[in-house]
C-alpha cells in the first residue's frame, strides 16, 4: 500500500485538497446560516420547537438519497456537493445555536440593557459570545459529520477523496482497488482529526477566559 500512495501522492494531495476546501467552506456557509436563522427564532418559543424538529427530521434524510434529487435538478458535479454538504452542515450548526442563544442567562441580557446597550449589541457583544462554545460544539460535530459525506458526493462527481473510495469499491477483486479504498477512507480520517484540532486551536483563540474558565 505504502508503494500504491506513493506513486500516487500528487494526486492523493491534490485531492486532500480539495475534499478540506469543500467541507471548510460548506461549513462557513452553513454557520452564517445557521446562525441567521438562530438568532431569528430563538426568541419565540414555537419558532425554536420548529427549529430543533427540522433539525432532527432533516438529519434523518439519508446522504445517497439527497444526492440523488439534487442531481436531477443541479446534475453532476461541485454544486450538488456544496449544496448537499451545506444543508447537513447547517443542521448541528443551527441546533447548538438556538440552544445556546436560548440558554443565555436572562439577568445578563437584562442587565446589559439595563446599562443602555441597544438589543444588536446585545446580541452580538453579550449573547453570542456566551453562545459560542455550544456553538463551536456544533461546528466541531458539523464538520467531522460533512467530512464522511463529502466522500459519498463522489457518487456525483464531487471534488476530493471520495473517488478514491468509489474506485476501489467498483473495481473490487482488481489491482489496487483494495489499496485505493483504504487509501481514500484513511485520507478522510485524518484530515478529519486535523480539521479537529484547528477547530479546537480556533475556539481557544475566540473563547474569551472568562467562559473558558
Amino acid at each position: 500500500m505504502w508503494d500504491y500512495v506513493v506513486a500516487r501522492r500528487d494526486e492523493i494531495l491534490f485531492s486532500s485538497y480539495q475534499h478540506a476546501s469543500l467541507v471548510l467552506q460548506c461549513v462557513l456557509l452553513a454557520t452564517v446560516i445557521a446562525l441567521v436563522v438562530a438568532v431569528l427564532v430563538y426568541r419565540n418559543r414555537h419558532l425554536t420547537s420548529l427549529a430543533g424538529s427540522t433539525t432532527a427530521i432533516g438529519l434523518t434524510i439519508p446522504s445517497f438519497a439527497l444526492l440523488g434529487l439534487l442531481l436531477t435538478w443541479l446534475g453532476f458535479g461541485v454544486a450538488t456537493s456544496v449544496v448537499a454538504l451545506t444543508f447537513y452542515a447547517t443542521l448541528p450548526i443551527l441546533r447548538n445555536a438556538v440552544v445556546g442563544l436560548s440558554g443565555v442567562d436572562r439577568g445578563t441580557v437584562e442587565a446589559a440593557r439595563g446599562i443602555g446597550m441597544s438589543r444588536a449589541a446585545t446580541l452580538l457583544r453579550v449573547e453570542l459570545p456566551l453562545a459560542w462554545p455550544v456553538v463551536l460544539t456544533g461546528i466541531r460535530v458539523s464538520t467531522q459529520m460533512v467530512m464522511g459525506i463529502a466522500a459519498v458526493a463522489a457518487y456525483v462527481l464531487g471534488p476530493g477523496l471520495g473517488g478514491f473510495i468509489f474506485s476501489g469499491l467498483s473495481r473490487l477483486g482488481g489491482a489496487n482497488a483494495v489499496y485505493s479504498t483504504l487509501t481514500g477512507t484513511i485520507f478522510v480520517v485524518v484530515l478529519a482529526l486535523l480539521v479537529d484540532l484547528l477547530l479546537v486551536l480556533v475556539g481557544r483563540l475566540t473563547t474569551s477566559r472568562g467562559i473558558r474558565a
